[in-house]
């Protein structure tokens, strides 16, 4: 006789299939029936391999989980769009890299029946390469109290280490730790090819934050330098503070060296 009390998955729709999305269903179809949508038709191959079944947004929508991965151009169409199908009691969480606007949009525009948690995982595909266990990731409680078995379940399920934020809080840090290793980046992958045989142990882990971030799409510097309300004071103030050492530095320069007489 079949048994109809066996032990089903929850489902997880993923609103955006791209290089996230895609980590995100090898690290949970463990956990969860996955379905994804994406506009492009690229990622097919990478859906089949990972047994996600691409659909709708529609039908994402339907989902006990929604994990909303879309770029920041397109996020406040794709919530309206979640808006209209979402189920009463529904899970939304987002894993964009700003939090302040995107958990505006969601309060706004989400139902008052579903649960809002923002987060930001704090890793992409090139860092979680060798795992994601002990790898971190920011949870915002955005409406309802399940952020804290959300929170729970990265823990002990993933192996991940929750920091507990506000949207706000987030994105001071955030425009420190992301705007600056990106603007770094950029600038030293401009003045390539850096040396890979004469390096210190210092540039060698200088070298390994560059790649972590020189493949990342487009949109994640856009969402890191245009979407973050603290990015620019912080990178002006950067780019201030490197101008100060260099006009020191010039100084220092013109400034004849005195042997030991004085002359």
């Amino acid at each position: 006789m079949k048994n109809n009390n066996r032990f089903q998955k929850p489902t997880l729709g993923i609103a955006g299939f791209g290089a996230f999305g895609q980590l995100a269903a090898r690290h949970l179809g463990q956990h969860f029936e996955i379905t994804a949508h994406d506009p492009s038709p690229s990622v097919a191959a990478s859906a089949k391999r990972l047994g996600v079944t691409l659909t709708s947004l529609r039908s994402v929508a339907r989902a006990d989980v929604i994990l909303i991965a879309a770029p920041v151009s397109s996020f406040e169409t794709v919530v309206g769009e979640i808006a209209v199908a979402c189920r009463p009691g529904a899970l939304i969480v987002d894993v964009g890299s700003v939090k302040t606007i995107p958990s505006d949009i969601m309060r706004r525009r989400l139902p008052s029946h579903v649960d809002i948690v923002a987060t930001h995982p704090l890793f992409g595909p090139q860092s979680a390469a060798r795992g994601i266990e002990g790898l971190k990731i920011a949870v915002c409680p955005i409406r309802g109290s399940r952020h804290a078995r959300l929170a729970a379940f990265l823990r002990k399920a993933l192996g991940l280490t929750v920091l507990i934020s506000t949207p706000e809080d987030h994105d001071k840090d955030a425009a420190i730790v992301q705007g600056l290793t990106h603007l770094i980046a950029k600038v030293l992958l401009r003045m390539g090819p850096l040396p890979t045989r004469m390096t210190t142990k210092s540039f060698d882990l200088l070298s390994e934050a560059v790649s972590m971030v020189q493949h990342d799409a487009p949109e994640v510097f856009e969402a890191i330098e245009k979407a973050n309300p603290y990015a620019e004071t912080v990178r002006r103030r950067f780019f201030d503070l490197a101008a100060d050492l260099s006009a020191e530095l010039e100084t220092a320069l013109r400034t004849p060296i005195c042997d030991d007489s004085g002359r």
